[in-house]
């Protein structure tokens, strides 16, 4: 009988790194160069699809996480162990860095650009709608406690084999159909870190906004997870590892 051999670290970290990549390139990349065209809706299904594609191709390797909100999350549900929080992280954010810097030469190379903000979340003047600053905080804290269930749910060892990046990835897509108006939808603190790098002065005063609450609404959501399902989910390590 063959044993399977557990994924090096540096192989989960090169995932991670990757697969964030893949979820800044795509989304932002569609919202900064195809938004126009696209509109809210081909934005939330571009989200969306990275996440199923990423999660189908490195959820083996690395868990699938792309998203510092969903580490910790899923570190405080007891899903993933702390010692190996900060190194996803740090790759999570060097992931999105590294895309949307490529999307801003990218971006730029075209006569009479305007990069706007550069798909950057924001509140006030900078939400798409001009929603304030209790709706964005609102919106994103409970968005992400409603991913990061539907993460531990579906990637339960009861949950049904193979369909947990889809699953993830409809309620992403569905989570930027209601937040794109409000906060332009972090959910995802490396994702606004990329995008806020080249979104100028203000994306960058209002980052702290989406690096604290997506967190706050991951932590809600794995403190809660137990209490609330205790007895019918059953806890793994990692989210995705047995797809």
């Amino acid at each position: 009988m063959s044993r399977e051999i557990e994924p090096t670290t540096t192989a989960r970290i090169s995932a991670e790194i990757i697969g964030t990549f893949i979820l800044v390139f795509g989304g932002v990349g569609t919202a900064v160069l195809a938004g126009a065209h696209v509109g809210f809706l081909g934005i939330a299904l571009a989200f969306g699809l990275t996440v199923v594609v990423g999660v189908y191709a490195f959820g083996p390797v690395s868990g699938g996480h792309f998203n510092p909100a969903v580490t910790i999350g899923l570190a405080t549900a007891g899903r993933f162990p702390w010692k190996d929080v900060l190194g996803y992280v740090i790759a999570q954010i060097i992931g999105g860095a590294l895309a949307s810097t490529l999307l801003f030469i990218i971006a730029i190379d075209r006569e009479g650009v305007d990069l706007g903000n550069f798909a950057s979340n924001g509140y006030g003047e900078a939400s798409p709608d001009g929603y304030g600053l209790l709706a964005v905080i609102l919106i994103e804290v409970i968005l992400t406690a409603v991913f990061l269930f539907v993460i531990i749910g579906t990637t339960s060892t009861r949950a049904t084999v193979g369909f947990a990046p889809l699953a993830i990835g409809l309620t992403l897509t569905l989570i930027h159909l209601i937040a794109i108006p409000v906060s332009n939808t972090s959910v995802n603190p490396a994702r606004s870190i990329a995008a806020a790098i080249y979104g100028g002065g203000e994306s960058l005063m209002q980052l702290w906004v989406f690096l604290i609450f997506p967190v706050i609404g991951a932590v809600i959501a794995g403190l809660l997870f137990r209490p609330l399902l205790d007895g019918v989910q059953e806890a793994k390590s990692a989210p995705l590892e047995e797809l």
